[in-house]
């Protein structure tokens, strides 16, 4: 591995749409690493509504956190019923009916607002669960953190914001992000280095990656892209990114033995040795374009 890539990188590996290989990706990414840098690697699975990188890396969990949010409990003996605590909220989640207040906590953020205007103190905040964080290691030595929503829960963002803290500058570190481009996606995306983004060569893949690499530009996340199930036969994507300016980072063939590894738990690196050099090969190259970026240079 070249001195360029020696600094610790947070990468975040992307997808416009789910189905793509960002999972496969970011675990085969991972376990390549770890090879020429073992003991400095560690995946957080930042899909926590759907989590599945556990399935390729095989991890042993040794802790669980459960992760909770405030939201408001009203003393119906010190309400007034002035209705203030609705008016202030800016999400709905508290709304003054006759003379009852409801609470709605899947919409509740958790600003607390509420409890500050409410003029008799007759509404704090409780804490109430909505996921938990688990925490292991392969028998390799890659860290591992995985976040997963509670069932009937809907607000996925402060399991996120658990699971980045997590990240260490003493490790590479790879957040495999939610599908799509909305919120949860941003949340996992924002703050990295680079973003990965994973795409397939179809019309479908391709309006998917031009939102996903318009997220990343606006998030101010440098980004390359890594074509899966290749067929070269369609060379769309490949013009895209040359009229973008993106980096062809990897190009997966469409293979049936990659299909076939991949259906018994096991990433790109451990199916072939071939792909770590090329997984670690891709490292260096974003290294090398992470320290090409204005903030890496001022």
């Amino acid at each position: 591995m070249s001195e360029k890539a020696q600094h610790n990188l947070t990468i975040s590996v992307a997808a416009g749409k789910g189905g793509t290989g960002k999972t496969l990706i970011a675990t085969s990414l991972a376990v390549a690493l770890n090879e020429v840098r073992p003991d400095t690697v560690q995946v957080i699975d930042c899909d926590v509504e759907e989590p599945n990188a556990d399935i390729l890396l095989h991890p042993t969990i040794t802790a669980r956190e459960p992760v909770h949010i405030l939201v408001p409990e009203v003393d119906a003996d010190k309400c007034d019923n002035c209705g203030e605590c609705a008016h202030a909220c800016e999400f709905s989640a508290i709304a003054a009916i006759g003379k009852s207040v409801v609470t709605f906590h899947d919409l509740c953020a958790g600003c607390g607002v509420c409890a500050y205007v409410c003029p008799t103190g007759a509404i704090q905040e409780v804490q109430l669960r909505i996921g938990e964080m688990t925490s292991g290691h392969t028998e390799t030595g890659i860290g591992f953190h995985q976040g997963r929503l509670d069932v009937g829960r809907q607000r996925s963002g402060p399991i996120t914001s658990v699971l980045k803290q997590e990240v260490r500058d003493e490790y590479i570190s790879i957040l495999d992000a939610p599908p799509g481009t909305a919120c949860p996606m941003q949340e996992a995306v924002d703050d990295s280095d680079f973003c990965i983004l994973v795409t397939e060569p179809t019309p479908f893949g391709l309006a998917n990656l031009r939102e996903a690499a318009d997220t990343s530009r606006r998030l101010g996340v440098p980004c390359g892209v890594i074509i899966n199930r290749d067929r070269q036969t369609w060379d769309r994507i490949d013009r895209y990114a040359e009229q973008e300016g993106l980096d062809i980072l990897l190009r997966v063939p469409e293979e049936r033995e990659i299909a076939e590894a991949y259906s018994r738990g096991e990433t790109l690196a451990d199916a072939r040795p071939k792909w770590r050099d090329d997984l670690v090969a891709m490292y260096d190259r974003i290294a090398e374009l992470v320290a090409l970026q204005p903030s890496s240079t001022s």
